[in-house]
């Protein structure tokens, strides 16, 4: 294959199943025009299987679709009518169903019909690549290899290239190109071993927890609560996530491993429970059919009792003293104890942990390329915080290297396979280190990929033992932001603070980086080397202020917290936020006033505000004011404002950034970036593309014409019916009411014409009135101690 610059003009996805179909979405989210085929219906429009699927997506929770208009860049199509389609796609997706010989009949069929350089992969989760080639023609060989997605598609950052025997190098290369920048994934690439790399590795795990369960007595609720975040794992935790993925599924996966992993020292293990076959039998297949492990009744929740196989009352936990075990921040000191307790729970977790390491050590040579590999599979497959090998090292290699032996040894294991030499090595101290990550069949360390795609990422994933050092070299550092450069004129600014919060050290921070990028650099970038971007006002900064009754103080930040968005607005350098994760309250604002945002695609946006019984107070009122007035179509400001105070007065968050750009927090210039990991890269080469075009700030806005006191009332107007059918509190429409002066410009006659300074002294005020309402003071006080709004 010629090594010619890959462009993907279209893709087709061949099954409307729901991962199929979930793709299919992702691509449309990437604006990648697909086509989605599936089998002709019998009986009218012959598409109708891949219609009702594309009429799907756009009801599904959490949504695949990150914008409204994404949808109509899929296609449906049907095998009968469509093939010839086929010739015009540069890569083609196989979803269809976990059959080998459903996929080669498929295989057979389309193959004719694909183009030259079609590239054709097939999204199994676990057959043998190799073994799905042979039904193809000698000359697709080169162009074909396995790209496993994890479900959901568009959440999931993890996915599997597995080549086969004749897969082209290029072709593998152009394929992880596009994977990782398009549509913004995280590439590893796996052998053609059963299950690959995380499911081998997950599922493994599940049923290693599964049959510990057993042996130890312990409820499936409580492991629920044992293994979830007190873990780093997601809260759905073991039982929970086989519910969600579907028991089937779980349990087809299981089999796969049972039929094809017949040496497995573990394959014993390698089955479904009889209480699993039995749910299934019945029907009771998780969350998709509304009842599995767990059911739910009225608002009461029952889970499985194995043993009975009936359902009881859920909801037990963990015991504290295992809990208070969990909480150690010292990894060894933790296992230490889990291994030395005595209590059913600890030896329980410490059994889960000590099988999982067992078997990734036996099977790293065989499985993987690199224990990087693994520790990421697990990360971005399974949302682990932390990766098996990275526990195991955290926790002291050798130390616990032995203690996994002496159990083995004792027959207290999941399976009597030794160790391997290497792990056992008196001078070994772990897997990863600077120079790379062990090797098992290479016996070797092995670097990171040098694929010119990695380049963009100028702050990768780390695993523990790399180099973890802060990027670039420090400007200037204060309690509230540290600015650094990586030597190429622009300054970039992180956060310190929890959460990325903005109080009194964020806005002094923030000011003497716009001082020093306008006097030695060419642009200055706000960048968190983690999510979320920011949650907002630093609420607990205020509270002695708050306490003492020092409105004084308060109302001087809420003015220097305005002052710093005005200065980001029209600072003599460009200024660009890089968001990802929450940007909310004064994030937003922040990200409202900069010259260009450069946003991940989850990127969550919103003036939640209202939510702690306040109103935007750093400049978000007065820009959409302003903006309105901009976009007023025929003058009729009221018309264009509407929209946005329902956004500001209902908390409404953008739940991707491209609905963002719908809502209108970011402008449709605004630049959404799929891999969040190229964040800080993109945003930095928009900041020196503005730099560089001879970059004049924006001219202050001298007056524009606001909606006025009648404008208030007819907005108003429309509050007193929310309130009359209870859809808020009397609290909401007084905040309802005061967002309504604030962004229809006070007491002045509609088309009256006012400044910035204006808006933001009414926001101000509005903000302060609001702070001292005592309704308000209890939602502040119920965010801080529970992390709930409080609807009063």
């Amino acid at each position: 294959m010629s090594q010619t610059k890959f462009i993907v003009r279209k893709v087709a996805v061949l099954g409307a199943g729901v991962m199929g179909a979930q793709i299919a979405a992702h691509l449309a989210n990437a604006r990648v025009p697909t086509v989605l085929f599936d089998l002709p219906a019998t009986t009218g429009d012959k598409n109708a299987i891949a219609l009702k699927a594309i009429e799907a997506l756009k009801k599904q929770k959490p949504s695949p679709l990150a914008g409204k208009d994404a949808i109509g860049a899929i296609t449906p199509a049907n095998y009968d009518d469509h093939l010839s389609l086929l010739k015009d796609c540069d890569l083609v997706i196989e979803a269809i169903a976990e059959r080998m010989d459903w996929k080669a009949d498929l295989y057979r069929k389309v193959a004719p019909h694909l183009g030259e350089n079609s590239i054709f992969v097939t999204n199994t989760s676990g057959l043998s690549i190799n073994t799905l080639a042979d039904s193809l023609p000698e000359s697709l060989k080169p162009r074909f290899c396995g790209v496993h997605f994890f479900n959901p598609p568009r959440y999931m950052h993890l996915v599997e290239i597995i080549p086969c025997r004749g897969s082209d190098a290029g072709m593998l290369d152009n394929l992880e190109r596009f994977l990782v920048t398009t549509l913004g994934k995280g590439v590893i690439r796996a052998k053609d071993t059963p299950n690959f790399v995380a499911n081998r590795i997950g599922v493994f795990s599940m049923l290693a927890t599964i049959a510990n369960a057993e042996k130890f007595g312990i409820r499936f609720d409580v492991v629920d609560d044992l293994t979830g975040p007190r873990l780093g794992r997601p809260k759905s935790a073991t039982f929970r996530t086989a519910d969600v993925v579907g028991l089937d599924t779980f349990s087809h996966v299981v089999k796969t491993m049972q039929d094809t992993l017949p040496n497995d020292p573990w394959h014993g293990l390698f089955k479904s429970p009889e209480w699993l076959q039995k749910l299934i039998a019945a029907g009771a297949l998780g969350a998709k059919t509304k009842v599995g492990i767990y059911k739910k009744e009225g608002k009461q929740m029952f889970v499985l009792d194995p043993k009975s196989g009936e359902y009881v009352g859920s909801g037990e936990k963990g015991d504290d003293a295992v809990k208070d075990i969990l909480k150690n921040p010292d990894p060894a000191a933790k296992f230490k104890a889990l291994r030395e307790s005595q209590h059913p729970q600890a030896q329980f977790l410490w059994a889960c942990f000590r099988d999982v390491f067992h078997y990734i050590a036996v099977h790293l040579a065989d499985i993987g390329h690199s224990a990087r590999d693994v520790d990421f599979a697990i990360r971005w497959g399974f949302g682990w915080s932390v990766g098996p090998f990275e526990t195991w090292q955290s926790a002291g290699w050798q130390q616990v290297a032995g203690w996994i032996n002496e159990d083995i040894q004792a027959g207290r294991a999941l399976s009597s396979a030794a160790l391997p030499a290497w792990a056992l090595a008196t001078d070994r101290s772990g897997v990863h280190f600077v120079d790379g990550s062990y090797d098992a069949a290479g016996n070797r360390l092995v670097g990171r990929s040098s694929l010119d795609v990695y380049s963009r990422q100028l702050a990768p994933a780390r695993v523990l033992g790399e180099q973890n050092a802060p990027l670039g070299e420090t400007v200037f550092e204060n309690d509230g932001v540290r600015a650094f450069t990586t030597g190429d004129d622009v300054l970039v600014v992180s956060f310190k603070s929890k959460a990325h919060a903005i109080g009194p050290d964020v806005l002094e921070g923030v000011n003497a980086a716009l001082d020093i990028a306008e006097a030695r650099f060419k642009a200055l970038v706000i960048w968190q080397t983690e999510e979320p971007f920011s949650v907002g006002a630093d609420l607990q900064s205020m509270m002695p202020a708050f306490m003492m009754g020092d409105w004084d103080s308060i109302e001087s930040m809420v003015r220097r917290f305005q002052d710093t968005s005005m200065r980001l607005r029209y600072s003599q350098i460009p200024t660009v936020a890089a968001t990802q994760g929450y940007v909310f309250g004064g994030g937003c604002e922040f990200a409202m006033h900069v010259d260009r945002v450069v946003a991940a695609l989850e990127s969550y946006v919103g003036l939640v505000e209202v939510g702690v019984g306040l109103l935007p107070g750093g400049g978000g009122c007065k820009e959409f004011a302003l903006r309105a007035s901009q976009q007023a179509k025929g003058g009729d400001i009221l018309a264009a404002l509407k929209d946005s105070f329902m956004t500001v007065a209902m908390a409404k968050v953008g739940t991707s950034a491209i609905e963002t750009q719908e809502i209108g927090y970011f402008r449709p210039t605004d630049v959404v970036v799929f891999n969040a990991y190229e964040l800080l890269y993109v945003a930095k080469q928009q900041a020196l593309a503005m730099a560089e075009s001879g970059y004049r700030p924006p001219l202050k806005v001298k007056s524009f014409p606001v909606a006025g006191r009648t404008g208030a009332a007819s907005i108003k107007g429309q509050l007193v019916n929310m309130l009359e059918g209870r859809f808020i509190s009397q609290h909401d429409f007084f905040i309802s009411g005061l967002i309504a002066d604030v962004m229809t410009g006070g007491d002045v006659d509609a088309g009256t014409e006012v400044d910035e300074q204006w808006i933001l002294d009414l926001e101000r005020k509005a903000f302060m009135t609001l702070l001292k309402n005592s309704k308000t003071q209890d939602r502040i006080a119920n965010m801080l101690t529970t992390g709930k709004p409080l609807r009063n």
